[in-house]
């Protein structure tokens, strides 16, 4: 009984120990809170509805147009928390003449609550409203349906996934569902079958990363977690995107593959960081700057 009582204590350390490294991983990889993830939801109910924009009034649902050259802002990992957007009110401050949109790349909240979600909202009207024309365009993380919020999300901001047109005929961007760190067989035929008919300039913005960055840190672990997956998005969009931006990760990985740019930005919270993109007939090119 001695000896059976001693090993069921070390067993009992060594899980513990184990959950307690696994936990490290996840709350590095991403700020997670493991309460959050048993509680996230299913693809398959956001997947029903799309092109849905709630947080849009009607008159900014209009199709924008753009112009041949121009330039957009991305970042990614905002986690707005309790009303605190870490200083992203002053977004405005860095757009002029030639940006037309901003698109944040998902965790926008760090939770996924009503106050949070009504706070990217409150920061996109302003926006719009010093820089007429120019939208804030969402894309849902993972932390953004924490504890089942995704009703939250579609109430208040509408669709997981959606397409823009431009007006001109000159430029398509997706948004794309990757917070449970999947994209799903259905997704990935509604997008194969919509780049049919994209125009243009062609951008994909998700959420979750599809590659590692360089180094052992144990934060890129976190990425897509079907590589099957992986392969098919990067052949759907072969030859017919210019760019795919994610974030998740928070870190910096840039890679061209087929002739497409895959920009993994680092998060926004800790370091403040956008990046700039700009278009023209002859390609695009992009830069990171600090808030």
């Amino acid at each position: 009984m001695v000896i059976h009582n001693k090993y069921r204590a070390l067993f009992r350390r060594v899980v513990f120990l184990s959950l307690f490294a696994v936990s490290m991983i996840f709350v590095e990889a991403c700020n997670v809170d493991l309460l959050g993830i048993f509680g996230s939801g299913d693809l398959a109910p956001r997947l029903e509805a799309r092109d849905t924009f709630n947080f849009l009034t009607p008159d900014m649902r209009a199709p924008p147009s753009f112009g041949p050259e121009y330039s957009f802002i991305v970042l990614s990992d905002t986690h707005i928390e309790d009303g605190d957007a870490h200083g992203l009110e002053k977004l405005a401050s860095v757009i002029d003449d030639a940006i037309k949109f901003v698109v944040i790349t998902g965790d926008i909240t760090q939770y996924g609550g009503r106050k949070d979600v009504q706070k990217f909202i409150d920061i996109a009207n302003t926006l719009s409203d010093l820089t007429p024309g120019v939208l804030c365009y969402p894309v849902i993380g993972n932390h953004d349906i924490y504890f089942q919020n995704w009703p939250v999300w579609k109430e208040l901001i509408g669709s997981s996934r959606y397409r823009i047109d431009t007006s001109d005929g000159g430029t398509t961007l997706f948004m794309l569902d990757s917070a449970n760190a999947f994209f799903g067989a259905a997704q990935l035929d509604w997008l194969e079958e919509e780049l049919r008919t994209a125009n243009g300039h062609v951008f994909v913005f998700t959420h979750t990363n599809l590659f590692l960055g360089k180094g052992t840190s144990v934060v890129e672990v976190s990425q897509l977690t079907d590589i099957r997956e992986r392969a098919r998005i990067m052949s759907v969009l072969n030859g017919r995107v210019d760019a795919m931006f994610t974030g998740h990760v928070h870190q910096r990985i840039i890679k061209q593959i087929g002739g497409v740019h895959y920009i993994t930005l680092e998060d926004y919270v800790k370091n403040k960081t956008y990046c700039r993109v700009s278009v023209s007939p002859s390609g695009i090119e992009w830069e990171f700057k600090t808030l």
